[in-house]
């Protein structure tokens, strides 16, 4: 073998993950993300800048597994089961990742995080303070629930579109789009809109709602942030903005790729914050002991080359306040 054969194979040897390579002998952090590998590749980072910060070095003081389901929901269970085969020492599942692993791994240590349901209604905890139990985390909502994030949502999109009569709602009968839908009715009176819903069972549903939404003369719409939806954002987007109506939705990822406007807490804040987590779980603290922990970081998102497209000139202070400008 020639010497240069040998040092490409040495050197592409180097750059193997650790657990390809054989040494498990460093703790196994998993993670389990139902979205696409994109999304996935920017939460790892998220979740080791978290672990740095708590201390621990990825190669030196513990090792990844991740998986990725590309938005279908049903490969989650095996997805989690190859992760629990690796003998990790933590998991962190984020969204409806989180239950999967929950109910399939009950025992296994669980960080969730960017779980935008009630953590003690889904099983997870006993309480905020005192999950009591294998699994802790953070949630999407802060204090005040879906109601207070919903309120402060459309507060600042009745900025762009001040004479908001009717919103049509994109949304199935999920846990989390059930959740925003009642909050929007919750808060719709106060800013002199209602809401016209026609419920999704599925992704070939999306374009029949708009189509019956714009027909029924909404004003705009909201796009649920439930994980149907969210997940399968390249093919739901276009749907959306070809109705021609201002939109808006929850994540900064929904602002970024063309909705008018987007606000949410910061999906990547929460997952560095798991990484803090893990990283207690690792030096030996309990998730039971762990309180779980509310958003407290918040993204606001304003897509200007909408706006232009559709002839909405934004103002000044909402231009001035938003986390990002997308021109």
């Amino acid at each position: 073998m020639r010497r240069r054969d040998l040092l490409c194979i040495l050197g592409g040897a180097a750059a193997w993950p650790l657990v390809a390579r054989g040494q498990t002998d460093l703790p196994i952090v998993a993670v389990l993300v139902p979205g696409p590998a994109k999304n996935a590749e920017n939460r790892i980072v998220a979740i080791r800048q978290g672990m740095r910060e708590a201390g621990l070095t990825e190669g030196i003081n513990y090792s990844f597994a991740s998986r990725h389901a590309d938005g279908v929901f049903d490969r989650l269970p095996a997805l989690a089961l190859e992760l629990a085969a690796l003998k990790p020492r933590v998991i962190v599942a984020s969204g409806p990742a989180a239950p999967i692993v929950h109910k399939v791994l009950p025992n296994l240590p669980l960080i969730f995080t960017s779980y935008a349901a009630d953590p003690i209604k889904a099983g997870f905890a006993e309480s905020y303070v005192h999950p009591g139990g294998h699994a802790t985390g953070n949630v999407m909502n802060a204090v005040g629930g879906e109601e207070a994030l919903t309120q402060k949502r459309m507060n600042l999109f009745k900025e762009l579109v001040p004479d908001l009569k009717a919103l049509g709602f994109i949304g199935s009968s999920s846990i989390l789009a059930t959740a925003e839908l009642k909050a929007l009715q919750s808060v719709a009176g106060q800013f002199g809109f209602e809401v016209v819903r026609h419920p999704l069972q599925g992704l070939d549903d999306v374009e029949g709602a708009v189509s019956a939404s714009v027909r029924g003369g909404v004003g705009a719409l909201y796009v649920s942030g439930e994980p149907l939806l969210y997940n399968n954002m390249p093919r739901v987007l276009p749907l959306v903005m070809a109705s021609g109506k201002p939109t808006v939705g929850t994540y900064p990822e929904w602002g970024r790729a063309g909705l008018l406007m987007s606000y949410s807490a910061d999906l990547i804040d929460d997952f560095r914050r798991a990484g803090i987590y893990a990283a207690k779980v690792l030096k030996g603290e309990k998730p039971a002991d762990l309180p779980i922990e509310q958003a407290s970081k918040f993204v606001l998102v304003l897509n200007l080359k909408a706006a232009k497209s559709l002839g909405i000139a934004a103002p000044d202070r909402l231009v001035t306040v938003a986390d990002e400008v997308i021109e």
